[in-house]
């Protein structure tokens, strides 16, 4: 019954008129709150350019709440420790097999703290490198060697991750790349335009993934 009720949750998000993603808060002390201006530029290159209608307003939505299963799409984001709670735990994991999408974006410095979180999520899944014949890197706009790199971190490919359930990508974890960055205001990092627009596409990507499947 419980995941009967979370799917018409996403159903009805789907279907309205305007369509809502959110920015995950968690414990632990890490900045959840990095990169204030990326989602809000995402949505509206998303808008501007693959016809979608989302809510310009970005909501932060604690990982642990039930309202978490309002958003088809949860980003989640910083640079340091990262800590699921028991509850945290059974929430991600209904909200994740339930039709919610989870897009975890390291920042640099949270890789060896968020991927023991995610293996409490699913103890019995490991994370995949995801390929780049991958339908996320084929359309609106195509990445034929797969994630685009953003920003330089430790001298290493950028690589996307993935869990999948019943052959499904339900966690997107995008490594040594630094999207949120890209996507953010010029001033902020003064990447080149075409930097930027590497970030943005790959970001509508993401988006047209998860609410076109």
């Amino acid at each position: 019954m419980k995941k009967i009720v979370i799917f018409s949750v996403f159903l009805l998000c789907t279907l309205g008129f305007s369509q809502e993603i959110a920015l995950a808060k968690y414990s632990g002390g890490g900045d959840w709150y990095a990169n204030p201006t990326s989602l809000p530029n995402l949505v509206k290159y998303c808008n501007q350019t693959i016809g979608t209608k989302l809510n310009t307003k970005i909501p932060t939505v604690e990982v642990g709440s039930a309202e978490i299963f309002s958003y088809p799409f949860v980003h989640m984001t910083g640079h340091g420790n990262v800590v699921f709670s028991p509850n945290d735990v059974e929430n991600l994991n209904s909200y994740l097999t339930s039709g919610g999408f989870l897009h975890v974006d390291d920042n640099f410095g949270m890789d060896e703290y968020v991927r023991k979180e995610i293996k409490k999520i699913f103890p019995n899944e490991d994370l995949i490198e995801i390929p780049a014949n991958h339908d996320i890197f084929k359309g609106p706009f195509n990445f034929p060697n797969g994630l685009p790199k953003i920003h330089e971190h430790e001298n290493k490919k950028p690589q996307a991750f993935g869990i999948f359930i019943e052959n499904k990508l339900v966690l997107l974890y995008t490594f040594e790349c630094d999207l949120g960055d890209g996507w953010e205001d010029k001033e902020v990092h003064n990447d080149p335009d075409s930097v930027r627009e590497n970030a943005l596409k790959m970001g509508a990507n993401i988006i047209n993934f998860v609410f076109k499947n």
